[in-house]
């Protein structure tokens, strides 16, 4: 499976974005996929995940203001981020991949497709 990010940019502090990342292939619907972002020096942070169930997990300091969906018949998965603050800033990566289990859907080295990365930027 390729993965496609965009929606990334920039905005002010409290505004939103909506990120998505569109797959190519039939079976996607069977992946897991995963939200990371990661600034330059720091280590790939998990952000959120959505599972084959469309049940969603959301890192502590996301949840309330992002939200993870998925629309398979397009093959597309969403991140709406709401209420962003400058310390959201970094690179967003969408990940996917279907072997993923519940205990380790946090760590990067679980998802093995990745996309090329969406630029976020937030300015107080």
């Amino acid at each position: 499976v390729q993965l496609q990010a965009s929606g990334g940019g920039s905005v002010q502090a409290g505004g939103s974005l909506r990120l998505s990342c569109a797959a190519s292939g039939r079976t996607f619907s069977r992946y897991v996929v995963g939200w990371f972002r990661q600034v330059t020096g720091k280590e790939r942070e998990f952000v959120a995940a959505i599972w084959r169930s469309g049940a969603t997990y959301y890192a502590d300091s996301k949840k309330g203001r992002f939200t993870i969906s998925r629309d398979n018949a397009k093959n597309t998965i969403y991140l709406q981020m709401n209420s962003l603050k400058p310390e959201d800033t970094a690179v967003y990566y969408c990940a996917a991949d279907p072997s993923v289990i519940m205990s380790a859907m946090t760590s990067s080295h679980s998802y093995n497709y990745w996309g090329q990365g969406t630029q976020v930027t937030v300015s107080s």
